[in-house]
Parts: C-alpha cells; sequence; structure tokens
C-alpha cells in the first residue's frame, strides 16, 4: 500500500512523448460512428475493448478494496483487467485474497496475473490458478528493484525462465515494462524466447524510481529520468516487430496514458491496445468506483468519434492510416536507425 500512497502523491509526468506524434485529418473519412467496433486481439485472446486496466497493487487489505473496484469498473465497461505482482501471496498465501477477489468479482471477464522475471514455473502456475487467469504479465522491473533498497541485485536467468513460462504456463504470457521503456534489442530477444504479446511500459506515467527514491533514506534522484518515454519504446518494439517479421506479435501501449486521444495515437502507430493504470487509480481514490465507469464510457465515445473522424472502424484499419512523428522521438528514431517516414506514407486514407 506504500507504493500506492507514494504513486498517488506523485502522480504522473505528462510527458510520455505523445505530442510528438501528429494524426493526419481526413476530410473524407466515409464511415458512420455506428460501424465502429472497438474489440482487438492479443495474441489468441479477443478483447472488447484496446483499453486495458493494468497491473496495480495486491497483497494487502487496502489493495484488496482497490483490486474489487477496479474489478467492478472492468465489470461493468469489458475490459481486460491485470493485477499486481502476485509473489506476495505466493510467499504469504494469507494475501491470496486480495488478488482472488478480481474473479470473484468478474467471473466472465479477462484477467491477467502478474509476477516477476525471477518467478518459476511452478510459481507461475500458482499464480495462474489463483486467478484462473486468462493470461500471464512477467514484469521487467529492473531499475526499480536497484533502487530498492531490499531489490534483487541478481538478473542471471531471466530469459531462460521466460522462455519455459511461455512454453508451458497454458495461457499468453505478455512481458511488460513497469515504466522505464522497452527498447529493440531486448523486444527482439523476447520475442526469439516465443512471447507473443509485449507490453513497451514507457516513462510518463507512474515513476517507480522516484516512488523508491522517495522510500530511501539516501535517494538517488539522478536515476528518476532513466530510461525512454511511452512513445520512443513504443516505436522501439514496432521497429523489432518489422526487422523480425513478426507480425502476429501484439503490442500493449503503457506508460502516462491518460485520455483518448493518446490511446487513438498509440492505437495507429500500430499498439493492439493500451494499458492504463496511475490515470485509473486517480479517478478511483479521488472520485469512486462509479466515476471510474462513466470516464471509462467516456474514453470509448471519444475514441469512436477519433475513429470516425480518421474513418477507420476497427482498430486493425487505424494500423494502416498515416501519422507523422516528430521532435524528439523523430530525432531518437533517426539515430537508432528507425525510419518514421514509412509511417507518414501508409495508404490507409487511399483506400
Amino acid at each position: 500500500m506504500e507504493h500506492v500512497h507514494h504513486a498517488l502523491r506523485l502522480g504522473q509526468s505528462g510527458e510520455q512523448g505523445f505530442r510528438d506524434i501528429k494524426l493526419v485529418h481526413n476530410c473524407l473519412p466515409g464511415i458512420s460512428s455506428e460501424s465502429i467496433a472497438l474489440y482487438t486481439r492479443i495474441g489468441e485472446l479477443l478483447l472488447s475493448s484496446p483499453i486495458v486496466i493494468n497491473a496495480m497493487t495486491g497483497g494487502a487489505r487496502e489493495t484488496e478494496e482497490i483490486n474489487r473496484e477496479l474489478a467492478v469498473a472492468a465489470r461493468e465497461t469489458g475490459l481486460a483487467m491485470a493485477v499486481g505482482s502476485q509473489m506476495a501471496a505466493i510467499k504469504n498465501p494469507e494475501t491470496a485474497e486480495s488478488y482472488r477477489i478480481v474473479r470473484k468479482i468478474n467471473p466472465s471477464g479477462i484477467i491477467f496475473g502478474n509476477l516477476g522475471s525471477e518467478a518459476t514455473l511452478e510459481q507461475a502456475l500458482r499464480a495462474v490458478d489463483m486467478l484462473q487467469a486468462d493470461g500471464l504479465q512477467i514484469h521487467l522491473n529492473v531499475m526499480q528493484e536497484l533502487i530498492m533498497p531490499e531489490g534483487d541485485r541478481d538478473f542471471l536467468g531471466m530469459l531462460e525462465r521466460i522462455r519455459t513460462i511461455v512454453e508451458r504456463a497454458g495461457v499468453p504470457v505478455i512481458v511488460k515494462e513497469v515504466g522505464f521503456g522497452m527498447v529493440r534489442e531486448s523486444a527482439e530477444k523476447l520475442i526469439g524466447c516465443g512471447v507473443g504479446c509485449i507490453d513497451v511500459g514507457g516513462s510518463g506515467g507512474t515513476n517507480f524510481a522516484a516512488i523508491e527514491n522517495a522510500r530511501r533514506d539516501l535517494p538517488m534522484d539522478w536515476l528518476n529520468d532513466w530510461g525512454c518515454k511511452t512513445s520512443i519504446a513504443l516505436m522501439e518494439v514496432l521497429e523489432a516487430k518489422h526487422r523480425l517479421d513478426r507480425q502476429d506479435v501484439a503490442v500493449v501501449a503503457t506508460g502516462g496514458i491518460t485520455g483518448a486521444l493518446e490511446i487513438c495515437k498509440a492505437l495507429t502507430l500500430g499498439a493492439s491496445a493500451v494499458g492504463m493504470a496511475g490515470a485509473m487509480l486517480r479517478v478511483l481514490r479521488t472520485s469512486g468506483t462509479e466515476a471510474l465507469i462513466e470516464q471509462i464510457t467516456s474514453w470509448h465515445q471519444e475514441l469512436r468519434l477519433l475513429m470516425t473522424a480518421l474513418g477507420a472502424s476497427r482498430i486493425e484499419a487505424l494500423h494502416e492510416l498515416p501519422i507523422v512523428i516528430t521532435s524528439e522521438t523523430a530525432e531518437w528514431c533517426s539515430v537508432r536507425g528507425i525510419d518514421i517516414s514509412t509511417y507518414a506514407r501508409r495508404s490507409g486514407y487511399a483506400k
């Protein structure tokens, strides 16, 4: 719960990079708002919405209340939802109810379990069974662990454990960064291990370096801006897909996304879904569950408006539309050898 308090106190920087991304206006969209479909796919999973309530918390009585109310919002709006790391419940089974409550409240919903890359196959199977989960997130939080006084210092065997879990967990596995961003080289290694979905987890949202520094007696504040912005991380992972010619790999954009315009930009770049955590937690804790349900409904309505304006009736159609990348994101892509001109020259509007 300490992390939740710090997350709410510190807030989000809003510097996730999507100001650098410009949608291209279509004055002849040729579709009706009634034709808009928001469903999307993450591997074999069909989601009714591209918005995912991303991993936040669990492991204590207060966090059980948060998970309960998030599960209500997910059930009422049709969103997939991930829980926070279940390692607390694996080490202390008395805390498992703070996670199981999600499945009790939302028995038919899509729910993702969550563990760190230190998890063994046996622990992964227990996490999936705990929730009857539809998928499993494996989170990568190296810098957070290094700043955390009690954190891990040994990261040997990460890829091997992930490969084993992917091969034997029995559910889709999503590997996600927690806010420091993922780059092409890491994404290529994960895809090579058989990972079918990557959550880019860029900076601009909840800053776990700042949270851990707030917990330290001797802060290392000089690490608070470690990593890359969400727009950049998204471009990096999409480039990995392109270089490996693996269009079957799904990408989730997460990190400081707070509204429909940012959601639409991420989807148009090529994400299959968008994860949101901090923005939802703030609404829930300040205004309540009904307000969160209303906010999610509003995001859906606004996304439909944007898709109508762009002439895209499906999420996959957004991937074919031109989009212009500028400023810091463009500069990063240039020096990293990512060709952004192909995004601006897409021919979706000509069809």
